[in-house]
């Protein structure tokens, strides 16, 4: 079967430093962080205080019509995303075969929240007086089909949820979709909304989240004072295009797609495989599925990278599993530092932060890294992003469950 290129035609973002993809790189350039106070709930009875919430979000403003309000969160955050990236694609979708367009869209948890607000209603009114829109408004595939539907697209269209790993297995599989002939266009992505008394909670009582309330000691991944992730929230959506149809309608392109790893650790619910082995194996699958793109010629990988003790010592031995000497001539970045952990968002904004490294020959910062973990020996761009030239790039995303994925991305030169 004949293996078709696979471009990113358009982006879209809702992340907690950016309303949109371009405002939210430039935060990332620039290394603000959008970790602070929790607004959503009142959090003085919990552990957990602060959490990296998207900011002044007004659904009303960022979404036509009233159908928003029959959308959790983490679905008007995806749907809000899925329309900047179409625009920004300048596809016009009208004249397209739809049954040739389809979506994937991650989502870990979808509307945790209106599960919590409508259990303490009908607590009190009875179960009989649960919202009729509930079903809809919470199951996570939702998400997906609301942007089918907004744009009626009639290809596949499904929801992996695949916990932190969901927003990279999004892209990766629309990637493969493209590539071996089943369709021409697919939004992918991810989008969440967790940060709710309940979800904050069971990750508190897990000790996955960080307990301090310091913002800037907070999400600081590889720093040897890390002790647990910050809850994102979000969303990322990516135009993916073959590239004979994209020439064709002459379509700007951000990067080409040109590799996709997938694996399982089948170890633990939560921690990783020792040494990270199913993150290496994911990482070696990419670059072999690129057809043998040699390890020396990636530049920078933007890791999971989750401010947790085990996830960032894991990733780091796991890059030098797959890069050996060059492991330390390569640029890793965890981008988490600014926007915190956005679940099954967060593979799907990194793939955003990547492509525009490629593009604008960029490196975003890992951000208030202070103190270097002998664990965690590479070269994460400290606190502040630089300039350079990369070929290829990597973004890692390693979830609960042993869910490993990667996604390899080539800087655009049209040949």
């Amino acid at each position: 079967m004949e293996r078709r290129r696979v471009v990113i035609t358009g982006l879209g973002a809702v992340t907690p430093i950016g309303h949109s993809a371009p405002e939210s790189w430039r935060s990332a350039r620039a290394g603000v962080c959008g970790v602070g106070p929790i607004t959503q709930y009142d959090s003085a009875g919990q552990k957990v205080h602060l959490a990296a919430e998207v900011k002044n979000w007004d659904p009303a403003a960022a979404l036509p019509g009233a159908d928003w309000r029959h959308m959790s969160r983490y679905a008007q955050f995806g749907m809000a995303a899925a329309r900047e990236a179409v625009a920004d694609s300048g596809l016009d979708l009208t004249a397209e075969d739809r049954t040739r367009c389809g979506v994937i869209l991650s989502s870990g948890i979808g509307g945790i929240g209106v599960t919590e607000r409508e259990q303490a209603r009908c607590l009190e009114k009875g179960f009989d007086r649960v919202n009729p829109y509930y079903i809809p408004m919470v199951i996570a595939n939702m998400g997906a089909g609301l942007i089918a539907i907004a744009f009626g697209l009639q290809g596949m269209c499904t929801c992996p949820v695949t916990a932190c790993a969901g927003g990279t297995n999004a892209v990766g599989d629309a990637f493969r979709h493209i590539r071996d002939g089943y369709a021409e266009v697919m939004l992918c992505g991810g989008a969440e909304s967790a940060v709710t008394p309940l979800a904050m909670g069971g990750f508190t009582t897990m000790r996955a989240l960080h307990v301090g309330d310091d913002p800037d000691r907070a999400s600081v991944p590889f720093d040897a004072r890390r002790n647990g992730f910050v809850m994102g929230e979000g969303a990322g959506v990516l135009v993916l295009e073959e590239y004979e149809h994209a020439l064709a309608r002459g379509a700007r392109v951000y990067a080409e797609v040109t590799g996709y790893g997938v694996t399982c650790d089948a170890h633990h619910i939560t921690a990783p495989a020792p040494h990270g082995e199913g993150g290496a194996r994911a990482m070696a699958q990419a670059l072999a599925d690129a057809g043998g793109v040699a390890p020396a010629r990636v530049g920078y990988i933007n890791a999971h990278g989750t401010s947790t003790v085990l996830n960032d010592a894991g990733e780091t031995e796991a890059v030098k599993t797959v890069f050996g000497d060059h492991a330390h001539r390569l640029a890793v970045s965890s981008t988490k530092s600014m926007t915190g952990h956005m679940l099954g968002a967060a593979g799907a904004v990194e793939a955003i932060f990547t492509a525009l490294a490629l593009r604008d020959g960029f490196l975003p910062p890992t951000v208030h890294y202070r103190e270097p973990d002998p664990a965690c020996d590479l070269d994460y761009v400290p606190n502040e992003g630089r300039a350079a030239a990369v070929e290829y790039a990597l973004s890692n995303s390693l979830g609960f469950g042993g869910h490993n994925a990667c996604i390899l991305l080539k800087r655009w030169e049209d040949r």
